[in-house]
Order: structure tokens, then C-alpha cells, then sequence
């Protein structure tokens, strides 16, 4: 995929790969046709060394995923104090607003988050101004439970496969899911909670970072209910979290934490997966004389 900018867009150009032929050839993923909308991934932070390192990690995953794909970063207005933007940073009105003046399709906003977040309202209302659907939230979902599972294991907290016969003396008898965006957010963790329960066959309960109080109550939940050994499990992607209330939750309940879920490749399928669902559904429609193309012999 070529990085050429579109003139008066920061919306790179796709290069379409060529389509392998002949009976044997493996299953191919849905081809993105020329024209079709730009993904565009809503981050809820200002652009900066932390949050710019995992979301060009998450978009390099989309595009192996999807090569036909255009993409692009959105970040939140910074107070340019920081002097951290660099010239390839723009902010989602900045990404909506050359697509419109370059008239190119609305994007489609993919926003970058598991679940609900105090951003998604001044989202919704901005995209709406420009005619680009947002779509839904990343969680809850199975990929997320596998990413959170994986961090636990990477932390010698779960061991990684329930199948293998052998224990971790440092494995967690309970688990926290701990997020962001208030209790809304940590209700709907709970989904997610369920399906990593049955993944690592402990109690999981929700909280959330930014509540008072919350993870320090859902850790003594764990307690009472005969947990001896409580660990925190971030369902936080990176950039909508502020690290220092990671840190906090850690240090006030005396709970190890996993590394919040950052690049993990299933993190960038499901953003993949949930840009191709919000296609309409034309894009894939082929062409009469191509879609009558015989197979090489």
C-alpha cells in the first residue's frame, strides 16, 4: 500500500494486489474495491510516542489483514503545549474534513475502544457532521478475551493454555477486568468476563479505573468469596486509559497486573473485521463479466 498522500487528503492511496488464479488456490478475504470508504480509527488521545507506537502497530495488522484497505489515524485536538504532534498526525475532523474536500467517500470511523467511553458522544456528533458512520465498539468479544488471556499468561498470572497439565505457583485464583469509561463501561466488561472465566476457569469480575473505589471493591469481592490470589487484568487498549491509574489500581489494592492489550494482533482483526461489517454491501459486488470468469485449469 502506497504511502502517496491524495492531494489535499492525508488519506493514503491503496495499491489493489494482484488475485492469485487456478483450482488450488487458497480461500482469498473479501477483495476491497477501488473507491470504497477509508478506514478511519478514532484514537481517544492526543497523538504522542505512547499512543502513536500502538496504533501504527494495530493499523499494520489491519492492512496485513486487509490489503486493500485505506487507512488513517484520527486523534483527539491536543493542547500543543506537549509539542509532541508530528507532520503525519491529524485528528479525526482534520481526516473527515479533507476526505469531504477531496470528495472521496466518508470514512468509516472505527473507534478505538473495548467497550463505552466518555469520547464516543463528541464522536458520533462530529462524524455525523460530515455524513461518516461510526462504527460500534470493539468489545465485548471472544478476540478480546483471547488478547486479555494472553496478557495474564505473559505475566505469569493464568497459564496460557487450559489444556496443558502444569501450574503456575504465581497464577491468579481470581481475576479484575479492569477498564475505563464508568460504570457503564465495566458492565459491559462483564460480558467479556464471562468468556475469559471460562477461558481460564476463575472467578472474573469487572471495575472500573476511573471510578473510586471500584477495583478495590470487586478485589475484595474476590477475597471474600475465597480468592487468595487476586490479579487486575486491563481490558484497556492504551491510549484511552491514563497510565497512571493502571499503576494506581495496582499499588492500592497490592494486586499484579497484567500489560494492558496494546498491539495484540487480535486487537487489529477486530478492528479489520469491524471495518468490513460496516461496508455497505455493494462494494463487494463484482462485475457481471468478472464474477463469470472461469477457473484456471
Amino acid at each position: 500500500m502506497s504511502t502517496a498522500a491524495i492531494p489535499g487528503a492525508p488519506l493514503p492511496v491503496r495499491n489493489p494486489g494482484s488475485r492469485a488464479r487456478g483450482r488450488h488456490r487458497r480461500p482469498e478475504r473479501p477483495e476491497i474495491p477501488a473507491g470504497s470508504p477509508a478506514l478511519v480509527l478514532a484514537v481517544p488521545a492526543a497523538a504522542g510516542p505512547e499512543s502513536r507506537s500502538v496504533v501504527e502497530e494495530l493499523l499494520s495488522i489491519v492492512r496485513s489483514e486487509q490489503s486493500g484497505v485505506q487507512t488513517a489515524a484520527g486523534y483527539l485536538p491536543g493542547d500543543g503545549t506537549d509539542g509532541e504532534r508530528a507532520g503525519e498526525d491529524f485528528t479525526v475532523a482534520e481526516l473527515l474534513a479533507h476526505a469531504a474536500e477531496a470528495g472521496l467517500p466518508a470514512p468509516i470511523v472505527v473507534p478505538l475502544v473495548p467497550g463505552p467511553h466518555g469520547f464516543l458522544t463528541e464522536l458520533h456528533a462530529l462524524a455525523a457532521h460530515y455524513g461518516a458512520p461510526v462504527t460500534d465498539v470493539l468489545g465485548p468479544h471472544p478476540l478480546l478475551a483471547e488478547a486479555v488471556h494472553v496478557r495474564l499468561s505473559e505475566a505469569n498470572l493464568a497459564r496460557a493454555d487450559r489444556a496443558r497439565l502444569f501450574a503456575i505457583a504465581t497464577a491468579a485464583d481470581g481475576v479484575v477486568l479492569t477498564t475505563v469509561g464508568g460504570e457503564e463501561a465495566a458492565a459491559a466488561a462483564g460480558i467479556t468476563g464471562v468468556l475469559l472465566a471460562a477461558r481460564l476457569a476463575v472467578p472474573v469480575v469487572a471495575a472500573a479505573l476511573d471510578v473510586p473505589g471500584s477495583v478495590a471493591a470487586a478485589v475484595n469481592h474476590l477475597k471474600e468469596t475465597g480468592s487468595q490470589r487476586p490479579a487486575l487484568a486491563p481490558l484497556v487498549i492504551g491510549p484511552e486509559a491514563d497510565s497512571e491509574l493502571l499503576a494506581t489500581a495496582a499499588e492500592e489494592t497490592g494486586c499484579p497486573s497484567a500489560a494492558p492489550l496494546g498491539g495484540y494482533p487480535t486487537v487489529g482483526q477486530l478492528i479489520a473485521s469491524t471495518y468490513l461489517a460496516a461496508l455497505p454491501a455493494r462494494v463487494f459486488e463484482a462485475p457481471a463479466d468478472e464474477a463469470a470468469e472461469p477457473v484456471a485449469e
